[in-house]
């Protein structure tokens, strides 16, 4: 950039070295004389604050998250507000004029003719409150605009079981839930028909311990302990920009360390056994992961969803995704009896509030075959007794 010198005349500067774009930014704002974040708020566009906070979340947040937000940033964010200053999202005023764009982009319609979801719109006011929480950290603004605003009724779909009922409605009118967990039955029918897929053991492990596919994918051999019966989830297979990666787990509770039944821990250990048996040699996988391909190649996680999916059609079985399966491992295992924390842990939420919330629904369903196993036994208990009593008094 040119900057006046000592003789009046303007000359080029030219600074280097920056680790991100977002540094390059502030270094920009103190060359041309910005003497505090108030003035960057007067001076800088919404639009020019977001890209520097995206820099700036880089190497913060994973891959897979960052590309989500910038995603979600220059979709919606930018067009509804990119062109105001970042002041202009300060105090009751800037409340009022997000409030405006969150209400617009509720009302934006898609391609088929239909309103935007309504868990969107959260997810798009998830990621501009972040933003301007780190606006409001770093003194660019007082108060963050995207708390407390009127929201849009209905969020993220819930996961609801495949009941009889369901799936007759499904076979006539092709009507399914937009996210549905077999129960034990279709669990076990569907592992029965895979039983000669050489995957087998990861179908069994997914649909009883509910890892993500990216953690199932990234198992190492090492990360099962055959003495402890304990498998060990510490990273995750990523999809960031074309590529696949490695990369640390969802969040901290992602890292986990999940208990094997004896039956699981077998079945493991024979599938790595045969799989060293047949890689081992030519050095077709090199890095020792516990699922490959046919070929030796390592499994993305893409790929293992499409390979559910064709599983899942051949089987007849109701529909639903890879990631339903983990759905299911929780409903599983609350319906065994499995206290909520356990479920917590094995699911690598950061709270158990977060597992209430997603599977609530499920819970509620069992609830209800549970009280009405109980009253049944209850009922059936009291005809005896009644019939006592009855005889006694005659």
């Amino acid at each position: 950039m040119h900057v006046p010198g000592g003789d009046g005349r303007k000359r080029r500067l030219r600074r280097g070295g920056f680790g991100s774009q977002a540094d390059a930014e502030w270094e920009l704002a103190g060359v041309v004389g910005l003497s505090g974040p108030e003035a960057i708020a007067q001076t800088w566009t919404v639009r020019r604050w977001l890209l520097c906070w995206l820099s700036q979340m880089e190497g913060r947040l994973r891959p897979s998250t960052v590309r989500a937000y910038r995603s979600v940033t220059h979709q919606h964010l930018i067009p509804r507000l990119g062109q105001l200053r970042l002041a202009d999202l300060d105090g009751r005023a800037g409340v009022r004029t997000v409030q405006r764009a969150v209400d617009a982009i509720g009302r934006q319609e898609l391609a088929d003719g239909g309103l935007i979801a309504a868990g969107t719109v959260h997810r798009i006011v998830a990621v501009l409150r972040s933003a301007l929480s780190e606006a409001r950290r770093q003194g660019l603004v007082t108060v963050n605009a995207a708390w407390r605003l009127r929201l849009p009724q209905g969020g993220r779909a819930h996961a609801v079981a495949w009941t009889r009922e369901r799936e007759a409605l499904w076979r006539a009118t092709g009507a399914r839930p937009r996210v549905a967990v077999w129960d034990v039955e279709n669990v076990a029918a569907f592992l029965e028909s895979v039983r000669d897929d050489h995957l087998f053991p990861l179908w069994w492990l997914v649909a009883l311990r509910g890892l993500r596919r990216g953690e199932v994918a990234a198992l190492r051999e090492a990360d099962l302990d055959e003495g402890l019966r304990e498998l060990r989830v510490c990273r995750q297979v990523l999809r960031v920009d074309g590529r696949v990666v490695v990369g640390p787990p969802k969040s901290a509770a992602g890292v986990r360390v999940l208990a094997l039944d004896e039956f699981t821990n077998q079945l493991l250990r024979e599938h790595r056994i045969r799989q060293r048996d047949r890689f081992g040699v030519d050095g077709s996988n090199p890095d020792g992961y516990l699922f490959t391909r046919a070929d030796g190649r390592p499994v993305a996680p893409d790929w293992l969803s499409h390979r559910f999916r064709a599983l899942m059609l051949r089987s007849g079985l109701p529909p639903v995704r890879l990631h339903d399966l983990r759905h299911g491992a929780a409903s599983l295992a609350g319906a065994a009896g499995v206290e909520l924390k356990v479920i917590q842990h094995d699911m690598g939420h950061s709270s158990s509030v977060t597992t209430a919330d997603t599977y609530w629904t499920v819970f509620r369903e069992l609830g209800h075959r549970a009280v009405a196993a109980t009253a049944g036994l209850l009922r059936s208990h009291a005809r005896v007794r009644l019939s006592l009593v009855g005889a006694s008094q005659a």
